[in-house]
């Protein structure tokens, strides 16, 4: 069963809703720090053209972690496979995102995989352009593409705040530089990969990526091969074992299909052949991941047997 009517998700956000006094908005970041605590959106897209949502719809957020799959997508297209998992692991880890210490400790010394900070650092630095402008201009216009709509944009705001607080990206991008993983200058990657994080949607268009993932990369209403069905498939192969930060096997079990979430609060999922899910809420539990998001994915998950496994 699918769900038919922005009335049933409704009822589900106002169930998990309750559950975003459990979790914090990240203060690290001080644009995002402003964030609404309370706030919860959910967006269900379906191949027919039908998109069900519900909570706080109009309100747009930044994607964060979750733009590490566009940007692995676009670097797929720039480098092929093996150029790119030369220089990244394919691996999943049980160290929080933003965690050094795999770095130092395993050889050759490349990121585990593109989902975390250092290997979503390596990824962006492959993304083909003259400018950091270019380059953000042609994720943002894959995105577009992706969604059928045009208009997508970041949030200057916040990329300057995440900017001005890189501090430990900074270091693992010097790190991977040292050992020719990035081969440009660190200021350059840095400045590129703060604004990707930085693009906004609101979760209708959060859903409808995630849509096109679970398409296997066709378009669902124009029937547009937007992205090869190989690099639709790595994407939601690494969302399955490393979208859910340092919760992804949990999330695996309890929900059962492919997600990647961000600080911002946002959650994408990919239902194979039956839908895209947009998520967000930006209170978050000490992994990093959405508190009421969760639980909202739990809920759905169980009442339209969503789970692939």
């Amino acid at each position: 069963m699918d769900c038919r009517s922005d009335e049933e998700l409704y009822q589900l956000v106002q169930e998990s809703r309750v559950h975003t006094i459990e979790g914090k908005v990240i203060d690290y970041i001080p644009a995002l720090a402003k964030a609404d605590l309370s706030s919860l959106s959910v967006a269900m897209a379906f191949p027919d053209g039908s998109c069900y949502s519900a909570g706080d719809v109009e309100t747009k957020s930044t994607l964060q972690s979750i733009s590490k799959v566009l940007a692995l997508a676009l670097a797929l297209l720039d480098n092929g496979e093996e150029y790119v998992f030369q220089r990244v692991g394919m691996e999943p880890t049980g160290d929080p995102f933003n965690s050094i210490i795999k770095l130092e400790t395993i050889a050759p010394h490349k990121p585990l995989n593109p989902m975390i900070n250092a290997g979503a650092l390596a990824v962006s630095s492959m993304i083909k352009g003259e400018s950091v402008e270019e380059r953000l201009g042609r994720l943002i216009q894959l995105t577009e593409l992706i969604i059928g709509e045009e208009g997508i944009g970041y949030n200057e705001e916040v990329a300057q705040s995440e900017l001005e607080t890189a501090d430990l990206n900074r270091s693992m991008a010097y790190y991977l530089k040292q050992h020719c993983v990035i081969e440009e200058e660190v200021d350059t990657v840095i400045e590129l990969y703060t604004k990707q994080c930085a693009i906004e949607m609101n979760c209708v268009d959060l859903a409808k990526v995630g849509l096109l993932l679970a398409m296997d990369g066709k378009h669902p209403t124009t029937g547009e091969m937007i992205l090869p069905p190989r690099v639709a498939s790595i994407c939601k192969t690494f969302m399955v074992t490393c979208g859910m930060y340092n919760a992804s096997g949990e999330f695996a079990i309890r929900v059962g299909v492919p997600a990647k979430s961000g600080v911002s609060g946002g959650i994408m999922a990919s239902v194979p052949q039956r839908c895209g899910i947009g998520i967000f809420g930006p209170a978050l539990d000490d992994r990093g991941n959405s508190v009421a998001g969760w639980d909202l994915m739990e809920k759905m998950s169980k009442k339209y047997d969503l789970s692939m496994f």
